[in-house]
């Protein structure tokens, strides 16, 4: 490491809450007492701390064996994951500029620690002894898969390079680590900035839960008494689709779709330049021709040519069916009077109108009945019923924001299982979007250590005495990120690197989506969904018009996403010099695939925060996809049995797929759950896309 970090003192310790034990329900953050200048400091204590464990394992005179190598790693680094944890919550959920001050540091300083661990070639030697040795260790499952990820990602990470390219790659490592930063924050930045105040004028169309939702928002910014579209996805998508003012439309979709895009102190262009340069550097000092091949390799896909097939297979039906659905979007316009070609802007809302005409339903009339309260219970219901779990709020748990929750999760044995903390509204101290982390992962190396999961949304606050209502894609990101939450919350493993998310990324996205099939069944619909004013259940014919709605539109749902996904991809496989114009590239990529003009991507490169803040699903976006054709198939299961709630199929589920974290590989969990491979099929079955007909 560069510098030596100096060891706090016990006067400096005690004064510290990141640096003292914690005397709280469940040894959970004291949220209140940390302040932002406790992080720097408990930080330097963490790294020395880890850096001195990683010291002793490295020169530890005995022979390596799996207790003083792997599991003596298992155990590093305790302190550094729990003031990590703490830190990064705060910076995506309730940031501040020192926070974000401090993130800049923060993550050159994690850079500049983790590298010379990864690429300790002493350690690496101890670490490939015993995966050279592995069949003669006598390991059990769980270990072998530890040993073998182990020495993966250290080999992976540059371990086994010459000093030359190690001091480069190093290199590479800490300068990606301050442009991911530096790209989340430009995006927070602009989404922070924009906002478009709606006046009495402005609201046409609008049903009455948006404007409660836009005068919360108002609210968020001390804007008390007005009403404002935000930068927010569940501000503008519902925005888009029901606002009949079309100048105010392309307004905002123009804000959203130009974040990180604005030639300001907030451009992203040339972060993304200098990422996919150094990516490519890096991957080729590992001996890959691009980053996708080096990215990939260590993936259920394993090739980018996999990806691509996958990818360009769903994407001819979607295609023509986006076509079909355009066509009959435009002669509404022209049925309406309109002279204008169907915009990018104008897509959600025309499409709105066809399916109420078409399916004779709206989000309007359901969102009434999606109560966040009562969605939240659903899907506790749902995963007690699955998996015996129950769920009990508390309100003695410290929390970052007065809008957090917290549930004390038990056993079907009745003991203590986990904590879930959710945190569900927008606010500007908030990045977009939607996610799981966790404050402590489930191990049981030493003991039994219960997981503190949390969950991240971004729905739309209630005002005016009115809940928060959702829409159906609010009540299915709910559903999606409580099935992460869950493989968090249910994860029965002993070592914390495969404790579990930890697995492929390609993998991870199957317990989230799996769980959302259960969200859209009618019986979990009839028992939850009852109207936010009069408590009446989901009228029948209600229901059964939002079902059969549900593959309205899919054609754009899906070009959208693939696409995004294809020019990752691109991003990732061709010269980084290719991309230096990052407009010019997008655009041509666009042209190749003949993306539909009036479609944009789910997310362009300038706000694309999945591939470039950070890496994790950089080469990866096609990961919900991948996923998409195991959650399609795998919830057959429960239908083939008549039941969705069908205790065998539970169990198995539990067992293989929820409970094992990255204990075992991600193929074989899959075939033990389902009895064989996935069917490709089943996903285009889903998205209602097997065959190419006109708008539904």
């Amino acid at each position: 490491m560069s510098e030596t970090p100096q060891t706090a003192t016990p006067s400096e310790a005690g004064e510290n809450p990141l640096l003292r034990p914690w005397q709280t329900p469940f040894e959970t953050p004291p949220f209140a007492e940390i302040e932002p200048e406790h992080f720097l400091p408990a930080f330097e204590q963490a790294f020395a701390d880890h850096a001195a464990e990683i010291a002793a394992i490295t020169h530890d005179p005995s022979a390596p064996d799996f207790a003083n190598t792997i599991t003596a790693l298992e155990r590093s680094g305790r302190l550094l994951s729990k003031v990590a944890a703490v830190f990064y919550d705060l910076v995506s959920a309730h940031s501040n500029p020192a926070i974000l001050e401090i993130d800049k540091e923060v993550s050159l300083r994690m850079a500049r620690h983790w590298n010379p661990i990864m690429m300790n070639a002493v350690l690496f030697g101890r670490i490939a002894m015993l995966h050279e040795n592995r069949a003669t260790l006598g390991l059990t499952g769980e270990q072998n898969r530890l040993l073998e990820r182990t020495y993966t990602n250290f080999y992976r990470a540059g371990a086994g390079l010459d000093e030359a390219a190690k001091k480069r790659r190093a290199e590479i490592n800490e300068r990606l680590a301050q442009l991911g930063t530096s790209f989340s924050h430009h995006l927070l930045g602009d989404e922070q900035d924009w906002f478009m105040e709606l006046g009495e004028d402005d609201r046409a169309g609008l049903p009455e839960a948006f404007v409660a939702a836009a005068k919360a928002a108002a609210e968020e910014r001390d804007m008390a008494g007005k009403a404002i579209v935000t930068l927010s996805r569940s501000s503008v998508e519902p925005f888009l689709k029901s606002s009949s003012r079309r100048d105010l439309r392309e307004k905002v979709y123009k804000a959203f779709t130009a974040r990180g895009d604005n030639g300001n102190a907030n451009d992203n262009n040339d972060t993304i330049v200098e990422i996919l340069e150094l990516r490519e550097e890096a991957a080729k000092i590992m001996g890959f021709p691009t980053y996708a091949a080096y990215r990939l390799e260590d993936s259920m896909a394993k090739t980018p040519d996999a990806v691509r097939g996958l990818l360009e297979r769903v994407w001819k039906p979607a295609r023509e069916r986006a076509l079909a659905d355009r066509d009959a979007l435009q002669a509404l316009i022209a049925e309406e009077g309109g002279n204008f070609t169907l915009a990018p802007w104008d897509w959600r809302y025309y499409a709105e109108i066809l399916r109420q005409r078409k399916a004779d339903f709206d989000d309007a009339a359901i969102k009434p009945y999606l109560v966040l309260d009562h969605m939240i219970e659903a899907a506790f219901d749902c995963a007690t019923r699955l998996f015996g779990i129950t769920f009990a709020e508390r309100k003695d748990i410290p929390v970052w924001h007065p809008d957090v929750r917290v549930w004390e999760v038990k056993g079907p044995d009745g003991q203590h299982k986990a904590l879930f903390y959710g945190d569900y509204f927008a606010r500007p101290s908030k990045r977009s979007g939607a996610w799981m982390t966790s404050l402590r992962d489930q191990q049981k190396l030493d003991g039994e250590i219960a997981p503190l999961i949390i969950n991240v949304c971004n729905f739309s606050k209630g005002s005016d005495g009115q809940p928060s209502l959702l829409s159906p894609d609010d009540a299915r990101t709910l559903f999606h990120e409580f099935g992460h939450g869950l493989h968090g919350m249910l994860s029965n493993v002993t070592y914390p690197s495969l404790s579990g998310t930890s697995v492929f990324t390609d993998f991870v996205e199957l317990p989230s989506q799996l769980y959302e099939h259960w969200q859209e069944q009618p019986q979990v619909l009839r028992q939850f969904a009852k109207h936010y004013q009069s408590g009446e259940p989901l009228p029948d014919d209600l229901l059964q018009r939002f079902l059969a709605a549900r593959k309205f539109n899919q054609g754009f749902a899906t070009v959208e996403f693939v696409s995004s996904a294809l020019i990752d991809l691109e991003f990732h496989t061709q010269p980084a010099a290719a991309s230096r114009d990052v407009a010019a590239f997008e655009k041509a990529e666009l042209e190749k695939i003949g993306m539909p003009a009036e479609i944009a991507l789910r997310h362009r490169p300038t706000q694309f925060g999945h591939i470039f803040s950070g890496d994790h699903y950089a080469s990866g976006y096609y990961s919900y996809m991948w996923s998409e054709v195991m959650d399609a198939d795998a919830f057959g299961a429960f239908e083939e049995v008549g039941d969705i709630f069908d205790p065998a199929t539970a169990k198995r589920l539990h067992d293989d797929i929820y409970s094992s974290g990255g204990s075992r590989n991600p193929e074989e969990a899959y075939v033990a759950f389902r009895g064989r491979e996935p069917e490709a099929d089943a996903l285009l079955r889903r998205r209602g896309l097997l065959e190419a007909t006109p708008a539904a």
